[in-house]
Formats: structure tokens, sequence, C-alpha cells
């Protein structure tokens, strides 16, 4: 069975700089002046080819956020938050309706349990010339309890998770540029909850983008450590107490935070 299976190219890999751990190396996304093959850039705000293609097969970006090493979303402005997701969106699908590629994902790590290696906040691209059968993702995952609803955005949390326990999701129904800012803002409203208010133990998420039909979904994951039974046998498992999560974003935002 060959199903979309990847190879990681441990020699590309063991050259990766890991500053998430340590502050002792130096961050290659604050050296500025000797960034490489940069694509496009809003100000701070870099798409650049990834130097370390450890993906075989797959063509690897990264979307630098800024220029604040140890800063992250929860802490930019609403204009600075506003211009990163539009132009991280806009590359996205620049790059999945180019025609070249099979298919092309957009995630964030943040934390020692997201995967990542570089604390500097950014984004990533992953784009498959080819793929063995499409990605998929099941709209059951995005389904729940609504928690904001604001045009065309909808906030919930997954009575169906994908790995299990908390997922947060955001759904957004159109792409014109309010849609994306109000999008942008509920990103920033999510990361800030699970960095700042979500458990004490929370120091770590995942974002992931998806689109389909015009539609544009996003998963918000705080990272703990992965659930055995999901990783031995698939199976899910979600909270008894997840629509707690609605009552305790409501206390802290309020039931309308950006109207």
């Amino acid at each position: 069975m060959n199903k979309n299976l990847i190879e990681f190219d441990m020699a590309i890999g063991r050259e990766k700089p890991v500053t998430i751990f340590t502050h002792e190396n130096a961050c290659p996304f604050c050296d500025t002046e000797h960034l490489t093959d940069i694509i496009d850039r809003d100000g701070t705000i870099i798409l650049l080819r990834n130097k370390y293609n450890v993906l075989k097969g797959t063509e690897q970006f990264v979307l630098i956020e800024g220029d604040a090493c140890q800063s992250d979303m929860p802490a930019y402005s609403r204009a600075h938050m506003h211009r990163l997701i539009r132009f991280g969106i806009h590359h996205w699908l620049r790059l999945k309706n180019s025609g070249e590629y099979a298919d092309v994902i957009f995630f964030k790590n943040f934390g020692p349990l997201s995967g990542g290696t570089i604390r500097h906040p950014h984004m990533q691209y992953i784009a498959f010339p080819a793929l063995t059968e499409p990605l998929t993702v099941q709209p059951e995952e995005f389904s729940g309890p609504v928690i904001y609803e604001q045009g065309q955005v909808k906030m919930t949390v997954s009575e169906q998770p994908h790995i299990g326990f908390w997922e947060f999701n955001l759904i957004a129904t159109a792409q014109d540029s309010a849609t994306i800012d109000t999008l942008a803002d509920y990103i920033q409203l999510g990361t800030d909850y699970l960095t700042h208010h979500f458990h004490k133990r929370c120091n770590s998420y995942n974002i992931f983008f998806y689109e389909r039909e015009g539609t544009i979904y996003v998963k918000l994951t705080p990272r703990f450590a992965t659930p055995p039974i999901y990783i031995g046998y698939n199976l899910r498992v979600r909270p008894s107490n997840y629509q707690d999560a609605i009552a305790e974003l409501h206390h802290i935002y309020g039931t309308s935070p950006f109207a």
C-alpha cells in the first residue's frame, strides 16, 4: 500500500537549524540579508522557497510572518494580521490554481509539540506535483456547535475531530477581502485563546488550511501528546465537555468580539 507515502530526506533533515528548543542557535529568518529564493514580500512578511526541501518529490515554501522572532499571531496588530492572512491565502490559492501541482497544503506549526523546528513565526506551503490519491478532509470534521458567526465566517468546535480531543474550526464561504479579514480576526482570536487561556500546559498548536469549491476551511488544533489509541488504531477521542469552550470563549472575548 502506497497511499501518498512521502520520503523524508534524512541527509537534508540533519542540516536543518533548530531554534524551537534553544536560543543558542542563530535564527535563519532573522538574517533577512542572506535569505535566498525570495518570491514575494509585503514589508516584513516574506515568501521564499524552503532551503531545506526534506520531503522528496515536493516543492516546499516558507512564509515568514514578520521580523519579531519571539512574537506570534496573538501579539500582532490587527492590520498586520489582516495583511498576513491576505498574503498567505493569495499565494496559497495562486499555487493551487497554477496547474503545476496536484495539490498544495498550507499550514503553521507553533511550539515544541507542533512538529516545527524554528521558533521564528512562520507558515509553510508544500506543493505536490503528483499524488497517488487526492488529499481528503471530511466535512463532518468541521461540524459542531457554533461559537461565533460573522458575515461569511463561522467558528465551531469539532464534534467529530480529525484526530481527537479539542479542535476548533473556521469556515469562510467567500474569498473577498472583507471575509478574509474576518477570517484573520478569528484566527488571531483562536490562537490567543489556545496560548493564553485554553489550558496551562498548552504551548503548541497547528493551523491547517483547506479549500473546497470556493469555501476556505481552517482547523486550529492545540497540540499535546497524540492519543495512543489514535496512533495504534485510528480511534478518535472527543472530550465530554467539548461544548464548554463556547461559554469560556464568550466569557473571555464576548459574544460579538468584532462587531
